[in-house]
């Protein structure tokens, strides 16, 4: 096997020796961002149940919140971003898409531990994270070109697109404020 000769892959088409073109068309088996985004979504939403039902038998002090956090935060919020995702994945570049799956999840872990340990710090930068995950989900909910051929489903799709944004607002308020939050609980 020398240059671009070699053995076909499974679709026929002969490969250059890296892993994708190795594996021919299962390469697409790979979850893009939108996936990722919507099943991180909805395990975040069955982890907040799971931690709503041992709050109260465990005593746990931040077991509300957390549970909250959890479910509206890590979990609905991260599933409409993968819903948003599926309906425009070129919008972004796939960097941006992964940046941004980076910076929600990296910045709600901060957050989540800042919060559990007392460290306000921690939870500006988990906040920081968060904000440019916001940014990056604003950008691909831009409004799409061209015309959709039903009338009903141009609506459909402008009612969807804007309950997205005003989801991705009332996030973006709500991040200054649990930074407040955070520092006047522990100051």
């Amino acid at each position: 096997m020398t240059g671009s000769s070699g053995p076909a892959g499974l679709d026929g088409a002969a490969h250059n020796g890296n892993a994708a073109s190795r594996l021919g068309p299962l390469h697409d088996l790979r979850p893009g961002p939108a996936a990722v985004l919507t099943a991180t979504g909805i395990c975040c939403v069955v982890i907040g149940g799971l931690v709503a039902a041992v709050t109260g038998p465990l005593e746990l002090a931040h077991g509300s919140w957390l549970a909250a956090y959890l479910v509206l935060v890590g979990g609905v919020a991260q599933w409409a971003m993968g819903q948003a995702r599926s309906r425009r994945p070129d919008v972004l570049q796939p960097r941006r898409s992964w940046a941004q799956i980076g910076c929600w999840n990296v910045g709600n872990l901060l957050v989540i531990a800042a919060t559990l340990t007392g460290a306000p710090w921690a939870v500006d930068l988990g906040s920081i994270l968060l904000v440019i995950a916001l940014v990056l989900a604003w950008h691909a909910a831009r409004p799409g070109t061209g015309t959709s051929a039903r009338l009903a489903t141009a609506w459909a799709s402008l009612l969807v697109d804007r309950a997205y944004r005003m989801l991705l607002l009332v996030l973006a308020v709500s991040v200054p404020v649990g930074m407040v939050l955070s520092h006047s609980r522990h100051s």
